[in-house]
């Protein structure tokens, strides 16, 4: 048995897949929860110790025999994170994730620094919303001058695990586009937006070195081997945002395929050959870890509007399906503004969550139980009607995360993005891309010519049973309904903003 392994730092939780690419299937998996510190302000922080203890306990739940065979590693990871580190290799402080709202001021004063979002725009490519690692480095040096003063090295969640196993300091195109400081078109870091950043100090050095995807940022470490149960000396590939590698998870490495995940957060994502810039910012302008770009949209509310319903209602997963499935499209008129932690597109950091138009007829578990479900859908569709103005039209959607495993969301998910819904069978397309990524490093290492795309053909699967085509009967209702949503997030944009 031949394999590769993948390694997805999320969130909630470390995922470990071993992949035996000679027969196409995962052999081993490992999982690991993360705690996560959460302020009233909008603050969201874990510490990197705790995904080292993740994933030493993923490796402790595979068989030692399946290690053994691992030829090289890949690692994905929640984007944006800021891991800040001294010239020692110490953590400095928390590290704040791509859910934490507490810099809202900080990319404000960035914002104005640089000219405004039409400049930000012509430059580095991207807006700066709060969820970006830039703002949370100013949020440092306004807030923990003293620890600032020892920051030498600025990482992210993926680039941090690729350090603990080589002892290397690197970063990639993909995960480096989401940290505002890369110029995404010329595929380098952008001087101007490091020296708005600290006018004062140039921190162009605490910036890893930047590898191309297909390459590897390091050997295992033969210390690090040991810990964790795998061959010293396999090389760990670039690795990625878990965006990026969920792209190459699910197949959309070639223009025409979009990816959606209904997570804790909802994205949409697809491969371009050219860099794509949203005037209205709305998508943002990412590089792919395979060489392109990888026009994405990212909401900070998806299933945490499900979640957050039934958990009021004390009710399972599967009681609020059944709920909402009593109610028809629409929700007789009921729409959810699912903006609880906050909101990255829309752009409201002070965002909340409302539920709005309810009336004595309609004002009822069913409606609001189903309105949940469809805003989170909504919140994407803002992303898809962005990727068909700026000429990028799907042929099919690729569902993943947590709502993927419901037929009755899938079916609402054409119905809403008037398009056809595949279901990948592959159920960790982060660590599997991750996987992958490694795959093709290797194959490149040889000379082997093999493309992500071929592999990609090659290696992922799709569940022929499980077709969605939007229906026609509901579809009108779905249109109706967004327009009012719609005009509900218009009228309190000043509310949020």
């Amino acid at each position: 048995m031949r394999t590769v392994m993948g390694i997805d730092n999320g969130t909630q939780s470390t995922k470990v897949v071993i992949y035996d690419y000679e027969n196409k299937k995962i052999v081993a998996v490992g999982q690991s929860s993360h705690d996560l510190i959460s302020e009233s302000d909008g603050t969201r922080e874990q510490k990197a110790e705790w995904w080292i203890a993740a994933l030493k306990d993923c490796m402790a739940q595979l068989p030692a025999e399946a290690k053994k065979t691992v030829e090289a590693i890949g690692v994905s990871g929640q984007q944006h994170g800021f891991v800040p580190m001294d010239r020692e290799g110490n953590v400095i402080y928390s590290v704040k994730l791509w859910c934490d709202t507490s810099s809202a001021y900080e990319c404000s004063c960035l914002t104005t620094a640089y000219g405004g979002e039409e400049k930000l725009l012509e430059g580095p490519g991207n807006l700066i919303p709060p969820g970006y690692t830039i703002s949370k480095i100013l949020w440092l040096k306004n807030h923990e001058p003293e620890l600032y003063k020892k920051l030498a090295h600025i990482l992210l969640p993926h680039d941090y695990l690729n350090w603990w196993l080589t002892g290397e300091y690197t970063m990639e195109y993909g995960d480096a586009s989401g940290t505002g400081l890369l110029n995404i078109t010329k595929r380098e870091w952008d001087k101007s937006i490091i020296k708005v950043l600290d006018p004062e100090r140039d921190l162009s050095p605490c910036l890893p070195g930047l590898i191309e995807a297909d390459r590897p940022c390091g050997i295992l470490q033969a210390d690090r081997a040991a810990e964790i149960g795998l061959p010293a000396g396999i090389p760990v590939s670039s690795g990625g945002g878990d965006n990026m590698m969920g792209a190459i998870g699910t197949g959309a490495v070639e223009e025409g395929i979009i990816t959606a995940s209904l997570g804790t957060s909802g994205t949409l994502y697809g491969y371009s050959d050219t860099p794509v810039i949203d005037p209205q910012g709305r998508l943002a302008s990412f590089c792919s870890s395979t060489g392109g770009w990888l026009p994405l949209l990212c909401t900070m509310n998806c299933t945490v509007s499900t979640e957050l319903t039934r958990d009021f209602l004390e009710q399972s997963v599967r009681e609020l399906e059944d709920k909402a499935q009593e109610a028809p499209a629409g929700s007789e008129g009921v729409v959810t503004l699912p903006f609880y932690n906050g909101e990255r597109v829309p752009n409201f950091p002070h965002g909340k969550g409302c539920i709005m138009g309810l009336n004595n007829l309609n004002y009822t578990q069913a409606n609001i139980c189903r309105s949940s479900m469809e805003a989170s859908i909504f919140g994407l569709l803002t992303g898809l009607e962005s990727f068909r103005e700026l000429g990028f039209n799907p042929r099919e959607i690729r569902l993943i995360g947590g709502g993927a495993n419901s037929p009755f969301w899938s079916q609402m998910t054409a119905d809403i993005l008037e398009c056809t819904v595949r279901i990948p069978t592959g159920k960790e397309a982060a660590a599997l891309g991750a996987a992958l990524q490694a795959l093709w490093m290797m194959k490149s290492a040889r000379d082997e010519k093999a493309t992500i795309a071929s592999l990609a053909a090659e290696h992922i699967t799709l569940d022929e049973k499980r077709v969605y085509e939007p229906n026609p009967r509901t579809v009108p209702a779905y249109r109706a309904t967004y327009k009012v949503y719609q005009s509900y997030v218009k009228a309190l944009s000043g509310l949020f903003s």
